[in-house]
């Protein structure tokens, strides 16, 4: 007899928390994007330098460093291991404000890349354990407001301090003395979360659920590839499909921002508040709407809710960031953002749930470490670099970013969409042979 799930209340205050700790990791993660201007004049580097400080220095060790991690998240101490990384990833965030040179603050978004792969993989696998598939959707959504409110708060606080910085060129700290503002921010996001990390330790460590999971004990590596070949189709539709939609994702974060200084001629201010405005908000909304529906699909019968709400997802997101990108009025365009911010958001808690629906409970970390190394790795790495590169040598105009973004988004949103519809019947197959597998007993 499988042991009862924990009461709601208890269930719900773990999303709390993970949720906040997810918020952090966003601010950090994100908060280069608004600070390009300032970062490259000071660390003299271009636009493709400066993508591949917000995209692939970060992406590459975040992903590479998330496998073994997420085999740890299932046999390990869930808590701990997000607790370690937590503090890890808010110290190197603090160390970004003392850079002085590209080699100095990629070195730091390594080690913030490292620490913030602690943190997905075993939360995911946490929440699968604290709620029922009925309502699991819902849960992991909400923990994924933490990205839109993350990154929302990054670009509002990117946008409140250089507003208060316009007329002071140096700040005064104590100990450090003279400071950029662009330093001020990132010893104010990161030095916060050391002191919250033990904020873990008042969360229990729940149950493993499923076959084995009283004993806790980790499955042979080889034996997760052998479940993961015989659903080879569904993973390679549903990681890449959602990996596209981040490549547009992780680009426009990146580079909107900018798009709307360069080509509207907003201040960085301005649009570091409106565009932290709508992130926090509208991303928010997306997301939990998107986990929301699937629940109510799934609830009407439809058992790959998930994939049809992430198959949905890239072709109402597509239109509203071309006309973002594309309409010369600057309000007529930032009122397009709003419906793109919360399509954009809707697929990104239903992936992952999708995830955990299709996976045995001791394989769960680190299917979900597998999903974050293709997503992360394809979107963050690409997506910002992608934009980039193409204003840097195709366009050879600073001022064209906005072509750029539009070029990016339909080649990556119109081949998501493509892909997430092919992983439907795919998604069916898989939700099946779990169930097999779950009535066997037996690993493998």
């Amino acid at each position: 007899m499988p042991a009862p799930y924990p009461p709601p209340r208890t269930a719900w205050y773990v999303v709390g928390v993970l949720t906040l700790i997810y918020v952090f990791s966003f601010i950090d993660r994100q908060i280069l994007t608004l600070l390009v201007g300032p970062i490259r004049r000071d660390l003299q580097i271009s636009d493709t330098q400066m993508s591949l400080l917000m995209g692939l220095t970060f992406a590459v060790f975040y992903t590479f460093f998330g496998i073994p991690l997420g085999r740890m998240a299932d046999s390990g101490n869930r808590r701990g291991i997000i607790a370690t990384g937590f503090a890890m990833w808010s110290l190197f965030t603090a160390g970004c404000g003392l850079a002085k040179s590209f080699l100095h603050m990629a070195l730091m978004r390594i080690g913030v890349g490292v620490g913030e792969a602690s943190l997905s993989p075993s939360a995911y696998s946490m929440i699968a354990d604290y709620f029922p598939q009925q309502t699991r959707a819902t849960a992991i959504s909400v923990y994924g407001m933490g990205i839109y409110i993350g990154a929302g708060l990054a670009s509002l606080l990117g946008g409140v301090v250089i507003k208060l910085a316009s007329t002071q060129e140096m700040w005064t700290l104590p100990v450090l003395g003279e400071v950029r503002p662009w330093q001020t921010i990132f010893f104010a996001v990161g030095l916060p979360g050391i002191l919250l990390a033990p904020i873990l330790f008042t969360v229990a460590e729940p149950v493993r659920r499923g076959v084995k999971s009283a004993a806790g004990a980790g499955v042979p590596f080889r034996e997760v590839l052998a479940y993961g070949r015989r659903n080879h189709w569904t993973f390679f539709c549903h990681n890449f499909g959602i990996s596209f939609v981040s490549v547009t994702a992780y680009g426009s974060v990146s580079w909107l921002p900018t798009m709307f200084q360069r080509v509207h001629h907003w201040t960085a201010a301005d649009i570091g508040i409106r565009y932290g405005l709508v992130l926090a908000i509208f991303g928010t909304l997306g997301i939990v709407s998107g986990g929301r529906f699937a629940d109510h699909l799934r609830s009407r019968g439809h058992r790959d809710a998930s994939m049809r709400v992430m198959s949905l997802a890239p072709l109402c997101y597509l239109p509203c960031l071309l006309c973002v990108s594309l309409i010369p009025n600057p309000w007529v365009a930032f009122c397009f953002l709003i419906p793109a911010t919360f399509f954009s958001a809707a697929p990104f808690g239903v992936a992952p749930a999708a995830i955990t629906e299709i996976m045995p409970n001791p394989m769960r970390g680190q299917a979900a470490a597998a999903y974050l190394f293709v997503n992360n790795l394809v979107g963050l790495g690409l997506g910002p670099t992608a934009v980039a590169m193409i204003t840097d040598y195709v366009f050879h105009d600073d001022s064209r970013v906005n072509h750029s973004l539009a070029v990016v988004a339909s080649l990556a949103l119109t081949t998501a969409a493509i892909l997430l519809r092919l992983g439907l019947p795919q998604f069916r197959k898989s939700l099946d042979r779990l169930a097999e597998y779950s009535r066997s007993g037996v690993e493998g």
